[in-house]
């Protein structure tokens, strides 16, 4: 198998070492939960009624997503997954704590908000010969209530006294409102006054995240937040050590899709090109994945860069898969290969 070019000061070695070092380390992941929703069906014809496919139902299926996501793929590693966020006191509720449970992640911090609903994300998927689904539609079923005052204060009291039995913080921001103000103020605070890793991939106010220890976006969010394009390595570059001067963080990491990625450090930048670029069936998750892995491997005492590429190993192993997908310690260790 071909292996790409890693930057110089990566030793495939010292990654496949680094293996081992993740089972056993201990993360909580705090925020938004949901549950996907998938319905698929073969397109038979067209509709009458309007220019859309009629598919005739294959199957339904379900699958814990948003900040559950990187809690699994913390699990699916041997590392110990603690989650922290909210629920409504219905089916999809229930569903998605037991699906948690099932995967070996702890649920204590799953609270129930009885003044709202479950968020659940339904794909409607139509099957294209034999391998291929294409996504058709997706409805969002998000709640209208606000976040109740009980809930807000038992989920704080609950990451205030799980934060300090881990060696990670993970929050997952999916602007479904969990991650608020007192919440982010909370988990500086582990980082000033507690020297603890505290990581954040959002795709809200990326400001809002001062003073945390690594922080993650896409491109086009870095795009929106700088308020201007970034269209190559060198623009990237100088967007990323600006962000992570300005949030105060030790590290800066921007997904670039099929152009890999680029991390920031004090006084370095490195750009971490794609593993895979051709055999690409479904992006979904693929951040929740590198933010997962790069957390894990930083608890287990990796350089930043190191933790990088192993995130983008593990990214390039989970765009294989449909839907929310996890990678294996041995799925890693065949990708990274040796020197």
């Amino acid at each position: 198998m071909n292996q790409p070019a890693l930057p110089a000061e990566v030793d495939r070695e010292r990654l496949r070492a680094l293996l081992p070092r993740l089972a056993g380390r201990r993360v909580l992941v705090v925020g938004d939960l949901c549950l996907d929703e998938y319905l698929i069906g073969h397109a038979e014809r067209m509709s009458r009624e309007a220019p859309v496919p009629v598919l005739e139902f294959s199957e339904r299926f379900t699958r814990a997503g948003a900040a559950a996501n990187p809690a699994l793929n913390v699990s699916s590693l041997g590392g110990v997954a603690m989650v922290a966020g909210l629920v409504g006191d219905d089916d999809s509720g229930h569903q998605l704590r037991r699906k948690l449970s099932e995967q070996g992640v702890a649920v204590d911090g799953v609270i129930t908000d009885t003044t709202r609903s479950t968020t659940v994300k339904t794909r409607i998927l139509a099957e294209v010969g034999s391998r291929f689904l294409q996504q058709v539609v997706r409805m969002d079923y998000a709640p209208r209530a606000g976040i109740s005052g009980d809930a807000r204060g038992e989920l704080l009291r609950y990451v205030d006294e799980a934060s300090r039995h881990v060696d990670a913080v993970l929050v997952s921001d999916y602007k479904g409102g969990v991650v608020g103000t007192e919440l982010i103020r909370m988990c500086a605070g582990l980082v000033h006054d507690r020297g603890q890793l505290v990581t954040v991939d959002t795709q809200g106010d990326l400001f809002a995240f001062r003073g945390l220890t690594l922080a993650k976006c896409n491109c086009p969010d870095a795009e929106t937040v700088l308020r201007r394009p970034l269209p190559d390595n060198e623009a990237i570059a100088r967007a990323s050590a600006q962000l992570r001067r300005r949030l105060g963080a030790k590290a800066m990491l921007i997904t670039r899709g099929r152009d890999g990625m680029t991390l920031a450090e004090a006084g370095a930048c490195f750009h971490i090109p794609a593993t895979n670029r051709s055999d690409v069936f479904d992006v979904t998750g693929a951040g929740d994945t590198v933010i997962a892995v790069v957390t894990l491997a930083v608890a287990a005492g990796a350089q930043y860069l190191d933790a990088a590429v192993l995130a983008n190993y593990a990214a390039g192993i989970v765009v294989r898969r449909f839907g929310n997908a996890t990678s294996t310690h041995d799925e890693l260790a065949e990708a990274i290969g040796v020197s």
